[in-house]
């Protein structure tokens, strides 16, 4: 299949696109670079530097003949989505309308998008969350996803679009950006490694269902041909806190860093997992990297980059 890879130079997009190529597909990828690296573009892969939101897209979108789409590119620090919501609306809803509307006037088969379950349920009735749920997002960021999602079904109904949507839980591993909106993973793994100091929010008994990133490309192999119009949770069912996260890579690291504890975020949920049993179901899918490997993989990629001398 050809396939174009939206934010494939990106943390998650570029491990989609590294197992596309390895199963013999043909991958473009669109990335206005804003958070994605040049870097992590394999060989033989042609990049095209452009936004989602440009108008543009629609030439390019004629002359390759997507079979599919892979959407990963986004604004995706809830942060700025709280500060502008505007701005987040037109990248994360208004950008991936652009790309739905290039899907349906070109041929596109099928699109696969990236949504968020920890973002989606907001504080939740029982965990882990599935897919029935209710969806509460407290942030824009939150509110984009679960529209786009709206956006799919109605493509599908009216106009045969193709679609899957995988609601991830908190991704890390490999290729993360330690800065902006990071996940806590790669920030301790950059903090730990360059000695400086780094602080835990509050407590430190916060969960989160942390996904690895390979597991996590490996649902987009996995729901590429099935015929499947439907969303689904990819995580673990598995809670960790921060203290755990911490410690691991402490350890990991062979480091011997004391825990310091800070003031914590305001407003910060709590507790979030998200149940795989659909993913399972449909899909056969399931995560094989627990955390205690995963954040070791993890250390050693940030280890690789740092000059330790």
């Amino acid at each position: 299949m050809k396939i174009l890879v939206t934010g494939g130079a990106g943390f998650i997009g570029s491990h989609v696109v590294d197992l596309f190529v390895q199963n013999g597909h043909e991958v473009v990828i669109l990335d206005n670079l804003s958070t994605g690296k040049a870097d992590n573009v394999p060989d033989g892969v042609r990049l095209i530097e452009m936004d989602i939101t440009n108008p543009d897209l629609d030439a390019i979108f004629a002359r390759e003949n997507f079979d599919a789409v892979n959407h990963h590119a986004a604004q995706i620090d809830v942060r700025i989505s709280v500060n502008d919501p505007v701005f987040d609306a037109q990248v994360n809803i208004l950008g991936s309308l652009n790309i739905l509307e290039c899907c349906l006037r070109h041929g596109v088969k099928k699109v696969q998008f990236a949504s968020t379950g920890g973002a989606l349920y907001g504080e939740q009735d029982y965990f882990p969350a599935d897919e029935e749920h209710p969806i509460r997002p407290l942030s824009p960021y939150g509110i984009a996803k679960n529209t786009i999602e709206r956006y799919l079904y109605y493509y599908h109904q009216v106009h045969g679009l193709e679609y899957a949507a995988m609601r991830y839980a908190n991704v890390y591993g490999p290729r993360q950006n330690p800065h902006g909106e990071a996940g806590v993973v790669a920030i301790f793994c950059d903090r730990l490694i360059a000695g400086k100091e780094a602080v835990i929010n509050g407590d430190g008994k916060q969960t989160r269902d942390y996904v690895y990133v390979g597991d996590v490309a490996r649902a987009s192999l996995l729901t590429l041909e099935p015929s499947l119009n439907t969303s689904m949770n990819i995580g673990t069912a598995v809670e960790s806190d921060v203290n755990d996260i911490f410690r691991n890579l402490n350890a990991a690291g062979g480091f011997n860093v004391p825990e310091k504890h800070g003031p914590a975020k305001k407003g910060e949920q709590m507790r979030s997992v998200i149940s795989w049993e659909k993913a399972k179901e449909v899909l056969r899918w399931e995560p094989t990297v627990y955390l205690e490997e995963g954040l070791k993989l993890t250390m050693e990629f940030f280890l690789g980059k740092y000059d330790r001398s």
